[in-house]
């Protein structure tokens, strides 16, 4: 009988409940512990999930010896000291994007994975969507030729939302360039690697946070138009366009469920639906590469993750978009 491998969450808010539904999808996975600052959240989660142990710290889940993988998805400015710390408990860790929020947290976090000898891998769910994967094989056996336009958005509208809340508060790195801009950007170095320069601007509210960000990524025979905001909604597709054709992932493309192939005058659409909400891949992924012992996926590498902060850094650095006390 196959061994399963053990789960344990930290951080309990929405996102937890969606990963904990597609966990229970996957053959092998046993979940066994989660984890909040608050114990009751912690003792309601488990209960509704029917998670064995619950508990009211971090520590005391890092510390549990019947947790194989941990699956961090607290606010951006924890992933760093929470990754790190449970790997030098020898926990193999899944960390939800960004990784970190910076080049310099992702590369203590790639370091420490590394002197601990545990996987780890940025919790980018989108890279393992199978339309995702499908879209990238496409392009990359030229199906639609070279790509010389390619764009993505990534909008909806926040502004009612709690400004002490993860989304739109500069100290836990709040606003939509590293919480959904981070799509865009994700799928444009997938598909075309990273570009040759970065244009981009940014919108802020009066409180600090970076509320809209438009960038150009350029490349030699290629322009990338991106766009994330949290001040209204956008069509939320991706349109990729090649000298043969064009490939369009339709509406909230992030969690694509199919995809769209376009020549002259002839379009098709094909269905590619995902298994439970989409996080089933990616938690498919680490089982997989812990069967085989890896330390890190060859589907999104400790460099891919590095590349993409290093993106993101940039786009910071260009607008002036900071985090009080992180930095």
């Amino acid at each position: 009988m196959e061994q399963k491998i053990r789960w344990g969450i930290i951080g309990l808010g929405n996102i937890a409940h969606s990963f904990i539904k597609d966990l229970a999808l996957v053959n092998n996975a046993e979940i066994t512990a989660v984890a909040s600052r608050n114990l009751e959240k912690s003792k309601t989660f488990a209960g509704e999930y029917h998670v064995p142990l619950a508990f009211g710290s971090y520590s005391e889940l890092l510390e549990c010896k019947e947790v194989d993988v941990v699956y961090i998805a607290t606010p951006h400015t924890f992933h760093a000291e929470l990754s790190i710390m449970a790997m030098d408990h020898g926990k193999h860790v899944l960390c939800e994007k960004p990784m970190g929020i910076s080049t310099e947290e992702v590369e203590k976090m790639i370091a420490s994975a590394k002197k601990n000898n545990v996987f780890l891998m940025e919790a980018l769910w989108s890279r393992f969507n199978p339309a995702i994967r499908k879209v990238k094989s496409l392009v990359e056996s030229g199906e639609i030729g070279d790509i010389a336009y390619l764009h993505a958005d990534f909008a909806f509208y926040a502004l009612d939302r709690d400004f002490q809340g993860r989304v739109l508060n500069p100290k836990l790195a709040g606003g939509s360039l590293l919480d959904i801009g981070i799509y865009p950007i994700f799928l444009t170095y997938l598909l075309l690697g990273k570009p040759d320069e970065v244009l981009s601007t940014s919108n802020f509210h009066d409180n600090g946070a970076e509320i809209q960000t438009s960038m150009i990524f350029k490349y030699p025979e290629a322009h990338a138009v991106l766009y994330s905001g949290f001040t209204s909604g956008s069509e939320m597709k991706a349109q990729i366009s090649g000298k043969k054709g064009t490939i369009v992932i339709p509406e909230r493309w992030h969690q694509a469920q199919g995809y769209s192939v376009q020549r002259e005058n002839e379009r098709e659409e094909f269905t590619l639906p995902t298994q439970g909400k989409g996080y089933f891949h990616e938690i498919n992924e680490v089982h997989a590469c812990l069967a085989e012992g890896k330390l890190e996926s060859a589907l999104w590498s400790h460099q891919n993750t590095l590349d993409l902060i290093g993106l993101m850094d940039t786009v910071r650095s260009q607008n002036g978009i900071h985090f009080p006390q992180k930095e």
